[in-house]
């Protein structure tokens, strides 16, 4: 027996729209209390945050596994789909790629543990990694190209190396409250323009 055998006959129906709303409400609660307190916080805490019991959580994303990646492959998501939306909408692309970095820096800084707590699972972890790679870093580069080709950044830097920039200068923010990652990933921005 085959698998289009075992599906047979089987619909897949996707989400009603009011459960992909009510999963996406548990999906950025979770990443704000993540951003907070870490990815081992406390259920309850994220259960708060999003109104709702702790069953209904545990119903969507029975561990804390299943809920930690949901949360990163919606912040990828909402990460890739910002790109193409705030190049249309802002003033210039070097705008564009700013505040699109900014949103970048959001998901450093949510998946803070990420790592240390699938670190049993090397396969999900790698999965997730060329996810993010293979979804946010056509985005970047598009923000890149565009800046460069208004002439208001320096062409040459790639996607890979401002990506990998900028996830090096959050590493370790959480922990020394006088180290202000946001404000040092500002002065890399701000320094890709073109002088003269």
């Amino acid at each position: 027996m085959n698998e289009s055998d075992e599906t047979a006959g089987r619909v897949v129906r996707p989400k009603r729209a009011d459960a992909r709303r009510n999963q996406e409400t548990l999906l950025d609660a979770a990443a704000a209390v993540f951003a907070r307190s870490g990815v081992e916080a406390p259920v309850r805490d994220i259960a708060a945050e999003a109104g709702v019991g702790t069953a209904t959580i545990y119903r969507h994303f029975p561990t804390r596994a299943d809920l930690i990646v949901a949360v990163y492959r919606h912040q990828v998501e909402a990460c890739a789909e910002a790109g193409p939306a705030l190049l249309r909408d802002c003033a210039s692309p070097h705008a564009a790629l700013a505040e699109w970095i900014d949103l970048f820096v959001d998901f450093l800084v949510t998946k803070h543990g990420l790592a240390a707590v699938l670190q049993r699972d090397d396969t999900a972890f790698d999965a997730l990694h060329t996810y993010f790679v293979d979804r946010l870093l056509p985005v970047c580069t598009r923000l890149l190209d565009a800046a460069a080709e208004s002439g208001e950044i320096r062409p040459g830097l790639t996607a890979y190396e401002l990506m990998r920039g900028v996830g090096n200068l959050c590493i370790g923010a959480e922990n020394d409250p006088r180290y202000d990652a946001r404000r040092l990933v500002e002065l890399l921005v701000a320094g890709l323009r073109r002088t003269g």
